[in-house]
């Protein structure tokens, strides 16, 4: 069952979105080559912390971090690590979620540490563009895999692959609520959307093709041809006027290039 949220949930997990937007905006100032991203995880700790936000993925099936931090070919879920050092040129994909009185948000962003290559940039653009998309379709009235059929419209026309092992979910007082957001599907499909109803969108896109595989730490989850990835999240809820995405502040292109 999709939970529909009361003004007052909403405006808790409003909260919680921009604080987290504003801890992603941050990091910007934290990646640089030698950082590792143990450190950087300590980092979005600390934030945390200051901004009465708690961590929803430490503890969660006995994760120890506040953060998944992904470098490169891994897609998604990158356990922090001292031995995993951030090195010039490296994309860097940061996924947090936080909660504040009880209700949460959850937001990811892509870091490139220097000038990134063409076919980097575009990559980050793509997954952005189709994050966008998505949310276009996140109006009452249409379907769920409305949201589905448009993220990966747009990233297959560009030639990337999509992701098809994980997907995108509900929001609340969980950090993952039904129903489950695919990155691919046909139109017309599923429930009907409405006003209340609050998503993670989370496409996850690849530059070669969409297989991938769960390392040896039982998280991290990489490339099966070692492509680069690209992953952006937005928390957004569905309104009578349109979606209003919770999580975002000055975003542009997906990226922070440093």
């Amino acid at each position: 069952m999709i939970t529909i949220k009361n003004k007052l949930s909403i405006q808790k997990m409003h909260h919680a979105g921009q604080e987290l937007a504003e801890v992603l905006n941050g990091i910007k100032e934290i990646i640089v080559p030698g950082v590792s991203t143990l450190e950087l995880d300590a980092w979005i700790d600390k934030e945390l912390k200051k901004r009465s936000l708690i961590s929803q993925s430490k503890g969660y099936k006995g994760y120890k971090h506040v953060s998944c931090i992904s470098v490169n070919d891994e897609v998604v879920h990158g356990v922090p690590n001292a031995e995993k050092v951030i090195n010039e040129g490296d994309l860097v994909k940061v996924d947090i979620c936080a909660a504040w009185k009880g209700y949460c948000a959850d937001a990811a962003r892509c870091y490139v540490v220097g000038k990134p290559a063409m076919e980097v940039q575009k990559l980050i653009e793509v997954a952005q563009s189709a994050l966008n998309k998505g949310i276009e379709k996140a109006v009452p009235g249409n379907r769920l895999s409305d949201i589905s059929a448009s993220i990966q419209e747009e990233i297959e026309k560009h030639g990337f692959g999509v992701v098809r092992d994980f997907a995108g979910h509900g929001i609340g007082k969980s950090m993952h609520e039904a129903p489950e957001i695919l990155n691919y599907g046909k139109a017309g499909h599923g429930p009907f959307l409405r006003p209340g109803m609050t998503f993670a969108i989370e496409p996850m896109i690849t530059m070669g093709g969409y297989q991938v595989y769960v390392t040896e730490d039982g998280w991290t989850v990489k490339t099966k041809d070692k492509s680069l990835s690209a992953h952006v999240e937005d928390t957004i809820v569905i309104t009578e006027q349109g979606p209003q995405i919770l999580t975002r502040k000055n975003l542009q292109n997906g990226a922070e290039v440093l």
